[in-house]
């Protein structure tokens, strides 16, 4: 075998090696793109549950303290941006909101005792907790895919990989200004 044929040949199965890499991360980057997808899904479940919840809370409120139009008005605004959002940057700005809205309207309710001894509004009220703290494991979860993602985009060989297919990085749910500080609600 002449020196040209080994070259050849090596050449050939260094250019086999190469493309085989290639395909090994494309398809690594598309698994993790797809988690992240996943994860952004369960928190549009979880915040789905959360709006569907809402019209609720608000007609349970609305027969104590029917007169509190603009706090229930701002409830529903931010519910419904909540549900027409399709990207992670809108329902982080309507998910802030919405927040926002709901301690408006826990604070309304202190002025109403006997609303916050009804039956139903205290199951409401419990209902809503538990959906924030699913909400709360499926950002953590997304958060976490997203970070997983971001950062193999990030590194060498797979940010030239990346890069050559059209991969880009997922936007992160963003934490709460608010999360910071322990909300004063009481019951």
């Amino acid at each position: 075998m002449s020196i040209s044929a080994i070259l050849l040949i090596a050449l050939g199965i260094g250019i086999f090696i190469i493309i085989a890499a290639f395909i090994k991360i494309f398809n690594e980057l598309t698994k993790e793109r797809i988690l992240t997808q996943e994860g952004a899904s369960g928190v549009g479940t979880c915040l789905q549950q959360r709006n569907d919840l809402i019209p609720n809370l608000v007609e349970t409120v609305k027969g104590y303290a029917g007169h509190e139009n603009l706090t229930l008005i701002e409830v529903i605004k931010w519910r419904n941006q909540s549900a027409g959002a399709t990207t992670v940057e809108e329902q982080n700005a309507a998910s802030g909101g919405l927040k926002q809205a709901l301690i408006n309207l826990l604070s309304v309710t202190e002025n109403y005792p006997e609303l916050k001894a009804d039956t139903q509004f205290q199951e409401l009220m419990g209902k809503l907790a538990q959906l924030e703290e699913k909400i709360n494991d499926a950002r953590r979860y997304y958060n976490g895919t997203v970070r997983e993602y971001n950062q193999s985009l990030a590194v060498f060989p797979k940010n030239i990989v990346g890069n050559s297919f059209g991969f880009k990085p997922a936007v992160f749910f963003a934490e709460d200004a608010e999360a910071k500080v322990a909300p004063k609600v009481k019951f």
